[in-house]
């Protein structure tokens, strides 16, 4: 028969087990609000290495320094005002699988952000078993068949790691910047999104525009051709000018048809950035109706450093590579885990409840790395390397910024002058070609100067078309790499 314990042993039991379990309590209690300090060294950013201002000379003419409004203060439907454009761009922001993907990457990285903080907090788990065994007469140490049975119900936490040394921490914070870089990143690929959508768009209109300049020119060439014709069956013209005047429709023909397949590409390469299909009623008819974007400002070149997502990106890499050190360091130093647990035990269920059926345990576990081969060491060593190669990445980044702004600066610098004399150029050869087709008319010239001053005009306001879209393009590309805002 089993012995009752008296009341003596049972005031010790209960004693013991209130100080074990307020000693589990306590332990939890630390190990939850504990703070401790990263092993990672202080984060400095590095010297920007490039000029503290942007370019100056004669192709730039002062156009840094213009006023205007910055680029990040600009959202991209106050700045691209035209209606169908803004509506491709609303379209290729839901439709656009590259800026998905750069979404779902924000969700995987939040995620595994979520993972590492857990690390900070002991993981507790609700646990309850019941076990029953019996024990044959042959095996049990009273030679009778027994059955033992055995109730449990527990609270606790197993391997705990206490962040004495800020590993875990260190950990946490590497993946909290990598969650930022990702975040920069989507914004960058949404940026460049937009940018590509506006040039696309311009690409499609100014070919647009081209092919309509075409389709004159053959019109015209055309009732030249027919005119010629009718005076050579008379004997009022030579062949000579019958064969020129059909060289020069066959030549806008060409055109034609380069043009009409190039506009076909235009449209597909704007179907593929959108993501979907593009609406008829949203395509340009020429790039003459696209109304002026907004000017700019650059600023210093600090300030858009500040702005640019890629530099950004860049740097949160930086500071992630800079918190796996601390990790690093940390390895070096012991490691203590905790497994505990408080609940209550029985050998019958009915007293699994009763004050005298508290159980706990408390297992605590000291690491210290004595030999590993020199593998802490060069983990250090791999830590240490990736933050200098971020350092270079993040450095080649901002060159790579600078010499962006700059170049778009300098075209944004010539293209007025540009595409002054573009203009004028296209007066005056469409003067000479008015001029030269009365002198044919009167018999003063030959065909072959209505031909030349044809072929000059027509050569004029091709180029008229490449310098416009090219001043458009170059607003665009100013946005995108001041860091336009409001994406």
């Amino acid at each position: 028969m089993k012995r009752q314990p008296n009341k003596a042993e049972r005031s010790r039991r209960k004693e013991k087990q209130g100080k074990g379990f307020r000693a589990a309590i306590i332990i939890i209690a630390l190990s939850v609000f504990s703070s401790c300090a990263s092993m990672a060294p202080k984060y400095v950013r590095p010297q920007a290495p490039v000029a503290p201002n942007w370019p100056s000379g004669a192709a730039y003419k002062s156009s840094a320094a213009k006023p205007g409004v910055y680029a990040s203060e600009i959202k991209w439907q106050e700045f691209f005002i035209n209606s169908q454009l803004q509506k491709l761009i609303a379209l290729a922001l839901e439709n656009n699988r590259d800026l998905r993907i750069a979404a779902l990457n924000i969700e995987r990285s939040r995620a595994q952000y979520r993972i590492q903080r857990a690390g900070l907090f002991p993981t507790i788990n609700a646990a309850g078993a019941g076990i029953a065994q019996r024990v044959p007469a042959s095996l049990s140490s009273t030679g009778e068949a027994i059955t033992l049975r055995q109730y449990d119900l527990s609270l606790g936490f197993s391997a705990y790691e206490l962040d004495l040394f800020g590993r875990v921490r260190s950990l946490k914070n590497a993946a909290l910047e990598e969650f930022f870089a990702t975040e920069e990143a989507r914004r960058g690929t949404q940026l460049s999104l937009v940018a590509e959508v506006a040039s696309d768009y311009l690409a499609l209109a100014a070919d647009k525009e081209r092919l309509k300049i075409a389709q004159d020119t053959l019109e015209s060439q055309q009732a030249s051709y027919n005119l010629i014709k009718s005076r050579f069956e008379f004997g009022a013209s030579s062949e000579l000018d019958l064969r020129q005047a059909e060289t020069s429709v066959d030549s806008a023909q060409v055109d034609i048809a380069r043009f009409t397949s190039q506009v076909a590409q235009d449209e597909n390469a704007l179907a593929l950035v959108i993501g979907s299909p593009v609406p008829e009623n949203l395509l340009p008819s020429g790039l003459s109706a696209i109304t002026a974007l907004k000017d700019l400002s650059a600023g210093l070149p600090s300030e858009v450093l500040e702005r640019r997502p890629d530099i950004m990106q860049a740097e949160h890499l930086l500071k992630a590579a800079n918190a796996n050190i601390g990790a690093a360091r940390a390895a070096f130093f012991p490691r203590i885990t905790l497994t505990t647990s408080i609940g209550l035990a029985s050998d019958q269920l009915s007293g699994l409840f009763k004050g005298a059926s508290r159980a706990w345990s408390f297992a605590p576990q000291i690491t210290l790395p004595i030999f590993d081969g020199r593998r802490n060491r060069a983990n250090l060593k791999v830590s240490e390397i990736d933050r200098d190669i971020f350092v270079a990445q993040y450095e080649k980044a901002i060159q790579s910024a600078f010499r962006e702004v700059a170049d778009a600066l300098a075209q944004r610098g010539t293209l007025g002058d540009q595409m002054k004399a573009q203009q004028s150029l296209v007066d005056a050869n469409s003067a000479a070609y008015s001029l030269s087709q009365a002198r044919y008319r009167n018999g003063i010239a030959s065909y072959l100067d209505v031909l030349d001053s044809q072929r000059s005009l027509y050569s004029a306001q091709q180029g008229l078309i490449t310098v416009r879209l090219s001043r458009l393009t170059n607003l665009i590309t100013l946005y995108k790499v001041l860091g336009g805002g409001g994406v």
